[in-house]
């Protein structure tokens, strides 16, 4: 019999990766297909879920295209979190999907605070807040504001679920990214009737919740001629791209903890048990472990704050392999703290630990002394400051990890793995495989198909850690300081308000512009 493998799947934000995994770990093909973020206007930000079907289509056959002959024995698929597929009774679209990044339902999120009887009993119906992320808002704000569209609407799916659901025909998800949505009782793990009730929705709005490592369906016909995948092969589960990132870097049992830079940021620990931050600053989410929670804090803008810098502030260095590269050379010569400059990464709102949408990124600090170095230096600075804030509470809660597992893109450079231990005060190490979610996605597959008992022993038979990389203590110390500075800070990050002055009848005229047009 040929040789079976396992494909991963990952829907992100900025791409479709499909990867290919051979029964002892390695990567044998990888593939990305970029997607497009719209933002109809600030704050907003969308997606068409056929891109991502279509994504993940020409993904899927360039990784098979690259092994002929691949028999793959299970597919497992993660996700961005919270992003709302609106689909009508036959299954087609109603409209693009609401990102977790679009910050358009403040007003939705207060309804549903005060539906659910206060902030009090939203924590114990669902374990969480109710953030301009997640995904319930989404629903009421189709129902507030296009009422045509919510008239049509008969399932609600998130991104890795709708492609799943053109794979197989499976309406389906499972507890990690089910519990991101604001309608699963992540302590007791089934959907939350109770807040659907109070908000007015039915249950049968929402899929059937089945196991991570779980086949939820099989490879259709129609499916199975756009990719490649022979028709009935199993598509398993799956997971949240943050569930998933960290079962791909070995993180599924407590006592351990992760950090991410993906377009966002975020700070994971698992846990034996749903605890819940009081103050409702970070996540508790279920892991694609049964019987395994995480608590977790999350930035919107780490990835995405630099890769916008690079875009904006760095144009000459578009379309380099090495920009990233280059930058992080600049930055590394100047001083800590970047003489004087601070960055707030709030580009587009933030979540932990400030939960406001309305808060927007700044430079503080400039002079005609700073350069770009400095800018650059400042925007890394500010973005493991923010991350920081999760590990901050992590600790106030009693997940006191003594060391910092490192993964996406703020893992790869020497620089800012350095940078992080300093700021964070802690060792930090990474593991020998950078597929990220997709990897994850593949070791549930594995699971699935049987290869491994349970995600734990797949990580342990697949994963290498390198030596941790301890940090200066005297950079820690000065980076303390820093890190006041930076959260001292946050109110200029607020939008300013000036009230509108009448005119009164003795106000100087307007001057005319030249050519005697008003100006």
């Amino acid at each position: 019999m040929a040789e079976s493998f396992f494909l991963g799947l990952d829907v992100g934000t900025s791409g479709v990766k499909a990867i290919l995994v051979a029964p002892g770990g390695d990567v044998v093909a990888a593939a990305t297909t970029p997607l497009r973020l719209d933002t109809p206007r600030p704050g907003w930000a969308e997606q068409d879920p056929d891109d991502w079907w279509g994504a993940g289509v020409a993904s899927i056959r360039e990784v098979l295209g690259a092994r002929p002959g691949a028999r793959v024995a299970a597919v497992g698929i993660s996700g961005q979190m919270h992003s709302s597929v609106f689909l009508d009774a036959s299954g087609a679209v109603i409209r693009p999907a609401l990102l977790w990044c679009d910050g358009r339902t403040t007003a939705e999120c207060r309804e549903i605070t005060e539906r659910a009887g206060g902030e009090a009993r939203l924590r114990d119906l669902v374990g969480n807040p109710a953030l301009e992320g997640f995904t319930l808002p989404k629903v009421l704000w189709l129902r507030n504001h296009e009422p045509a569209a919510f008239e049509r609407l008969a399932r609600v799916l998130l991104a890795k679920d709708y492609v799943r659901f053109r794979l197989t025909g499976a309406v389906a998800t499972e507890p990690s990214d089910a519990s991101g949505t604001l309608m699963y009782d992540v302590a007791r793990g089934r959907w939350s009737a109770e807040l659907m009730q109070a908000v007015g929705l039915p249950l049968s709005l929402l899929p059937e919740v089945g196991g991570s490592a779980e086949p939820l369906g099989r490879v259709g016909a129609e499916a199975a001629a756009l990719t490649g995948l022979a028709a009935g092969t199993p598509v398993v589960g799956g997971g949240a791209d943050n569930a998933c990132g960290a079962a791909g870097v070995g993180v599924v049992e407590p006592g351990e903890a992760v950090a991410s830079w993906g377009t966002s940021g975020t700070v994971l620990a698992p846990m034996a048990e749903p605890r819940i931050d009081p103050g409702l600053r970070a996540h508790t989410f279920c892991h694609v472990v049964p019987d395994v929670w995480y608590l977790m804090g999350v930035i919107l803008s780490a990835g995405g704050a630099f890769a916008w810098y690079r875009e904006q502030l760095a144009r000459e260095l578009a379309g380099s392999a090495d920009a990233a590269a280059r930058l992080n050379e600049e930055a590394e010569r100047v001083p800590r703290g970047a003489d004087g400059v601070t960055f707030l990464p709030y580009l587009q709102g933030e979540r932990t630990p400030h939960r406001d949408a309305s808060i927007r990124g700044a430079f503080l600090g400039l002079s005609l002394a700073h350069s770009r170095a400095h800018m650059t230096r400042a925007v890394l600075e500010g973005v493991c400051f923010a991350m920081r804030d999760s590990l901050e509470i992590l600790r106030e809660l009693g997940l006191t990890p003594d060391r910092l597992l490192l993964t996406g893109g703020g893992a790869r450079s020497p620089f800012v793995r350095r940078l992080q231990a300093e700021v964070y005060g802690l060792p930090v190490s990474t593991v020998d495989r950078e597929e990220g979610p997709a990897y994850g996605a593949a070791l549930l597959a594995a699971v699935g198909a049987g290869a491994f008992p349970d995600v734990a022993a797949a990580a342990r038979a697949t994963l290498v850690r390198a030596a941790p990389e301890p940090p200066d203590p005297v950079a820690c110390r000065e980076y303390d300081t820093l890190y006041l500075r930076f959260r001292a800070s946050y109110p200029a990050a607020h939008p300013v308000t000036v009230a509108a002055v009448a005119p009164t009848a003795d106000a100087a005229p307007v001057p005319a512009a030249p050519g005697g047009a008003a100006g």
